[in-house]
């Protein structure tokens, strides 16, 4: 049995993890999601110049580190070299990015996991085959969920490991739109993860009619997390899970 259809719904991702209070994608952002007991933490993950798959969000370390430049021009160890906590706060001096292969190693069987496929700039690189390649020596698949807004990710991902969840992420675009619509819900047929503006009582009831899971992002306006759990829905992706998880404890 998959984790995700083990857990009570809505789940609770920690998007990056904790990262309102430790610097996102870090392992203290993904400890403290976990000690404030959030089930489920969101990550985004692109190669290195070696090919070693990272976790961070941008194309470079210049937002996020106290080095320069693209992730995919620095060699793993370079890229372990970076301080990424101490531009957050001096508590976090000497945080490192870390490789997905440890974020795998360190929560296997705590947390659900959503890797987003970051490749937007190598849309066809190696990035879902490496990935499948240490979800096979890990053997984690059913603590996982695979998410992106290219879709050929998921393709290939589901290609190479049809047993894999998967998840279209939509954002409030025209193409977004065209995405999340039933014509391209092959895709992802089981979950779509879509912008907050898409998400309406009548938007749920659709989705759900036609037996897909929907995990909305970015909520940390807990007023809409109220609403929205309200209306039924199946995820929040937001920055501070651990109040996202007293807004499902409400009384309601």
């Amino acid at each position: 049995m998959h984790l995700i259809d083990e857990l009570k719904s809505p789940i609770v991702f920690g998007h990056r993890g904790a990262s309102k209070y430790a610097p996102e994608n870090t392992i203290a952002a993904f400890d403290l999601a976990l000690a404030s007991g959030t089930p489920a933490i969101e990550l985004d993950t692109m190669l290195t110049r070696d090919g070693v798959p990272v976790v961070i969000h941008d194309r470079t370390v210049d937002r996020t580190t106290d080095g320069k430049g693209r992730v995919d021009d620095l060699t793993f160890d370079q890229i372990q070299r970076l301080d990424t906590g101490s531009d957050f706060s001096v508590d976090f001096q000497n945080e490192k990015i870390p490789s997905l292969e440890q974020v795998f190693q360190r929560y296997q069987g705590k947390l659900l996991i959503n890797v987003e496929l970051k490749n937007y700039h190598a849309p066809l690189d190696a990035l879902p085959r490496i990935v499948v390649d240490l979800v096979r020596k890990m053997k984690n698949q059913d603590s996982l969920i695979f998410s992106s807004f290219n879709f050929l990710n998921l393709l290939r991902i589901k290609r190479l490991l049809p047993e894999a969840r998967v998840a279209l992420l939509v954002e409030n675009s025209c193409g977004g739109r065209v995405l999340a619509s039933r014509a391209f819900s092959f895709i992802s047929p089981h979950f779509i993860h879509p912008h907050t503006s898409y998400i309406t009582p009548d938007y749920l009831a659709r989705e759900h009619a036609h037996g897909r899971r929907v995990n909305v992002w970015t909520v940390n306006d807990m007023a809409a997390a109220a609403r929205f759990r309200d209306w039924g829905i199946d995820g929040l992706i937001g920055d501070d899970p651990e109040e996202l998880l007293a807004i499902l404890h409400e009384s309601h």
